[in-house]
């Protein structure tokens, strides 16, 4: 600006130094500037295609971990009457097989009592106690001055924990006390006044009571073997198998059958085939944009032998190139279909086992993991703090702020730079405008000299 205001007073040297010094920072600083956009670009362009790669097996575990753990890709058991009977598979079972016929006689019921009505919920029962007796458990409970109503009453039933719950019910304006049990015969309970307790509170004695309904157990045969048990929900009668008993009718048997979903394993077996090559296809472009990177390699030959990897301790079906799922020479996978369909056919169980691995004292997720787990230990180790994959994206991070610590240097530098140039120019300037001043002078003496001469 100085120098634009001296040239424009006309003692300055005449050259528009600030443009000039504009120019000469300028190319300066650009290829400098152009270098270390190239590195940001070639780093930002690693970046995506390593965070391409990490989503995918993310992706691909976590999607066929949601496959697994939901049930879909294992036997289903199904009962021909389902008002009837609820029935449910558990997690590491071998079902495929399995059929059966349950009859049901009767359900497992809780007993339930209520008392006469009684006009006020707050108002005194009398002072005393009581004992409930649940199987061969007593339980003692006390009516003071502290808790003298029905509301009392309930709520210490209620406290006593034997597992009879106690409700106040309100009916056409008056009140009752309903008592409910758990089910099963051997829940049956009773309530008693003790010696000496008034009138008033005897009323509320079982014996006094109405009973709704008696306590009783499930009764039913499942291929004519006979059982009782004291809930309608059990877990201990098929192994691997929630039931649930809904309606007793002993005169209609109940069907239970597995039904196994062959063809949902089959297209979940080439939809993994085709997921797995486009993550080795990204893992691959994440490799080679990182300069053939030594870690990534290792993971992609971990990727390699995944078709061999043991996921069940079958004797001759463990592996995915056991059911025909093979590695080509480009690393990518390929399904044969006929294969499949033919291990399918001799030895489904062992097929849906690697996706439902059956669990027992001798079976873990070691020593059969199926394919979900193996997968997901594999996307653990490569993302964990030492790891492959959140190695190269340390150093990549790292990388990054290398270029913008350059970035940061090199422009310091570079002000510094145009600094010098303006100092350097002004300088310049100012002598070029003295020299010009003294030729100006001189140029006038001499003509001066000459017109004397004259």
């Amino acid at each position: 600006m100085v120098t634009s205001i001296a040239n424009s007073l006309g003692f300055g040297s005449g050259i528009d130094t600030a443009a000039l010094v504009a120019d000469l920072a300028a190319a300066s600083r650009k290829p400098k500037a152009a270098r270390l956009d190239e590195l940001s670009r070639a780093n930002q362009a690693k970046v995506s295609t390593l965070a391409q790669a990490r989503s995918d097996l993310d992706s691909f575990a976590d999607s066929l971990e949601s496959l697994t753990s939901g049930g879909t890709l294992r036997s289903q058991i199904v009962a021909s009457d389902p008002a009837a009977l609820s029935i449910n598979a558990q997690s590491g079972y071998q079902l495929g097989s399995f059929s059966g016929q349950l009859v049901i006689q009767t359900l497992a019921k809780a007993q339930s009592s209520f008392s006469e009505n009684v006009v006020s919920r707050t108002a005194s029962v009398g002072q005393g106690n009581m004992t409930l007796t649940v199987g061969a458990n007593n339980y003692a409970i006390a009516i003071t001055n502290a808790n003298d109503s029905l509301d009392g009453l309930a709520s210490a039933i209620n406290a006593a924990g034997s597992g009879v719950t106690a409700s106040v019910i309100s009916d056409a304006g008056t009140y009752r006390l309903v008592l409910k049990g758990q089910s099963g015969a051997a829940n049956a309970f009773t309530l008693t006044a003790d010696a000496g307790a008034p009138n008033s509170l005897q009323r509320f004695a079982t014996a006094a009571m109405t009973t709704g309904q008696a306590a009783s157990d499930a009764a039913f045969t499942l291929d004519g073997v006979a059982y009782r048990r004291a809930s309608n929900t059990m877990d201990d009668v098929i192994n691997g198998m929630n039931l649930v008993l809904k309606k007793a009718d002993p005169l209609v048997p109940i069907a239970i059958s597995a039904v196994r979903p062959s063809e949902t394993i089959k297209q979940t077996l080439n939809d993994f085939v085709a997921v797995f090559n486009t993550l080795k296809k990204d893992m691959e472009a994440a490799r080679k944009a990182n300069n053939n990177n030594a870690a990534l390699r290792a993971f992609e030959r971990q990727l390699n032998g995944f078709a061999t990897k043991p996921l069940t301790s079958h004797a001759s079906i463990s592996r995915l190139s056991d059911i025909g799922i093979s590695t080509t020479r480009f690393g990518t996978l390929t399904l044969d279909m006929a294969r499949l369909e033919a291990v399918m056919r001799d030895n489904p169980d062992a097929v849906e086992a690697m996706f439902n691995p059956p669990r027992d004292a001798g079976r873990s997720d070691s020593t059969d993991p199926g394919i979900a787990i193996a997968l997901d230990s594999l996307r653990d180790a490569a993302v964990a703090a030492n790891g492959p994959l959140e190695m190269v994206k340390t150093a990549l991070k790292r990388e990054a702020e290398t270029i913008e610590q350059n970035r940061s240097k090199m422009e310091a530098r570079e002000l510094a730079y145009r600094g010098r140039l303006e100092k350097q120019f002004a300088g310049m300037d100012a002598r070029i405008g003295a020299l010009k001043a003294t030729q100006s002078y001189l140029e006038q003496q001499i003509k001066l000299w000459n017109n004397g001469n004259d």
